[in-house]
């Protein structure tokens, strides 16, 4: 398939020159179009926007600017079957696997958190004690990329031009700037909340700020947003969301309902103070505040090396997560997100040049409408009670080998197993699992289990559907010996605002879109994957695939 991928890109670039040479026998306009649009950008900008579904898109479009959200979309090239082909979905896989152009089974990055074998300890995706935090004395800087096994397109671009490409990645999340940076990253920057309001690094990155950050830091930039969270528009005019201040929506300490407008004053220090901005649309602009001093002073897009510039928007999540997919929060979130993007968008051309850059943009999950509200439109919903789960499990232990030894814990909905434990009682592995899996699929709201032992020996296709979702995100030696799925329309989790994690296609389905430098104007159905878009970027730029790289160019994306 990657093969027969790269063969058409290859065509389409052949073809060209026959293109231009019949340009040149028409309209001189059309020749010089094409010049404009052709050459190698000066630099790539990647989005992710956390937790934003497709229909987001669709949904609040005619609210929507000109100059953000519809100039890339009416400018560029539009996915509309695009989907995660692996679970679970979450932030860091999903950052992982939009760069790596590979699943949680190649680049090793299972979860945000996940039981570590070798440690016997929960680890955090992106912690590592072996560096230091610059810009902080706390503990919020001690971060790198070292649990991510493969090279990312970013790396790729940095070996090919000598290390002369840049890459400096920025996000609220540490992971969402850590991980699309990749092992070779210039810089990677993330916010710090609480009583700084700062942007910092990490001593793998650098040993001190530079004097801009420096600057932007010590400036009223992030400080301006401590201001009252209104809507952007006359709430009447948010029809596409639910009524302000439902039962499905959480709230911020200290309110006395979820109703707009969000007095960030008053509720700051119940709410460690810039960590509330988080959860606002604030937490978007920023972002992209600090983008665009990134592009001042970051000397991205100034040669004809290309650089990379890797953007992500956490608040999209944080508000999803506090507020839920129907909520008048998330719209307005959206809104104002289109406007950032309008910003980010006219400061490329001015400091980069229209025609010299290239964008894509993406999620790096979905979300799942709350179920409790789904409930009352009297569609199959509702909860997963984890913490009987775990009791029915603790008892079945018990019962069945006289011990809760054998495993070691549960973890992002997969059962650790002790092997030494069951080595030592003289217990096949095989049948454990089967036996352990038979035992929690008669849990309720439990829809699927699957063995290690089915995950290693079968080798499911994308036809078969959940299987192959959950193969795809199971690594040999980090996860699980039994996996299990809850039914559609259940979570587990409190009974307002949104989720995410399952291979369902709420959660899978997300957009993406490309625009600028070397792009056709289009749109397709055709199913895509998160994984094709590393090597789609690739291809436009004539360098090689990430190492772990499972999916393949779109080949109707590259002029």
């Amino acid at each position: 398939m990657v093969r027969n991928s790269i063969a058409i890109v290859l065509s389409i670039i052949f073809l060209i020159p026959l293109v231009n040479h019949a340009q040149r026998r028409g309209k001189k306009k059309e020749v010089v179009v094409q010049e404009e649009t052709s050459g190698t950008p000066k630099l790539i900008v990647g989005i992710v926007v956390d937790q934003m579904r497709f229909d987001y898109l669709t949904r609040f479009w005619e609210d929507y600017s000109e100059g953000g959200f519809k100039r890339l979309i009416n400018g560029g090239f539009l996915c509309k079957n695009h989907h995660f082909n692996y679970a679970p979905t979450s932030t860091g896989p999903g950052h992982a696997s939009v760069y790596t152009g590979t699943t949680p089974a190649v680049h090793g990055i299972i979860g945000n958190d996940w039981y570590d074998k070798v440690t016997d300890a929960e680890v955090y995706v992106v912690s590592d004690t072996n560096y230091n935090g610059v810009g902080t004395d706390s503990d919020a800087g001690r971060m790198s990329p070292h649990r991510m096994l493969t090279t990312t397109i970013t790396d790729q671009n940095r070996i090919h031009t000598q290390m002369r490409g840049k890459t400096i990645a920025v996000a609220v999340k540490d992971r969402g700037a850590v991980l699309p940076g990749g092992h070779t990253a210039n810089a990677a920057y993330w916010f710090e909340g609480g009583t700084t309001g700062n942007w910092i690094t990490s001593s793998y990155y650098m040993e001190d700020l530079p004097q801009w950050v420096k600057d932007f830091n010590t400036s009223e930039a992030v400080e301006a947003y401590k201001k009252p969270w209104q809507t952007l528009k006359p709430l009447e005019e948010y029809a596409e969301s639910g009524a302000d201040g439902n039962p499905y929506e959480g709230r911020f300490r200290g309110e006395t309902t979820s109703a707009f407008p969000h007095d960030l004053p008053s509720l700051w220090n119940a709410n460690g103070q810039f960590d509330i901005l988080r959860s606002t649309a604030y937490g978007d602009a920023i972002t992209t505040d600090f983008a665009l001093a990134v592009l001042e002073n970051g000397e991205l897009g100034t040669d004809t090396i290309t650089d990379f510039l890797a953007v992500s928007y956490s608040s999209t999540d944080y508000v999803g997560h506090k507020y839920g997919v129907n909520s008048v929060e998330i719209q307005d979130t959206y809104l104002r997100l289109d406007l950032d993007l309008e910003r980010l968008l006219l400061a490329l051309d001015t400091k980069v040049g229209k025609g010299e850059y290239t964008v894509f943009l993406t999620a790096d999950h979905g979300a799942i409408h709350v179920p409790s509200f789904l409930k009352d439109q009297k569609i199959p919903a509702g909860y997963l009670n984890f913490k009987k789960l775990r009791e029915d499990f603790t008892e079945f232990l018990k019962y069945r080998y006289g011990t809760t030894d054998i495993v070691k814990t549960i973890s992002n909905y997969q059962v650790f197993l002790d092997r030494k434990v069951i080595a030592n009682l003289d217990m096949d592995l095989d049948d454990t699992q089967e036996e352990i899996a038979l035992e929690i699929l008669g849990y309720d709201n439990v829809d699927k289990v699957f063995t290690g032992s089915q995950l290693w020996q079968n080798n499911y296709t994308h036809s078969s559907g959940i299987p192959y979702l959950i193969q795809q995100g199971w690594h040999q030696k980090r996860s699980g010996d039994v996996v299990f799925v809850q039914r559609p329309g259940f979570i587990a989790y409190p009974p307002t605002g949104s989720t995410h994690g399952s291979p369902m296609v709420y959660d899978t389905h997300v957009p993406l879109l490309f625009y600028g430098t070397g792009i056709q104007k289009g749109e397709t159905v055709k199913r895509t994957e998160i994984p094709d878009i590393a090597p789609t970027i690739a291809a436009l730029l004539g360098i090689a695939f990430p190492n772990g790289t499972t999916g393949s160019p779109i080949a109707e994306v590259i002029k």
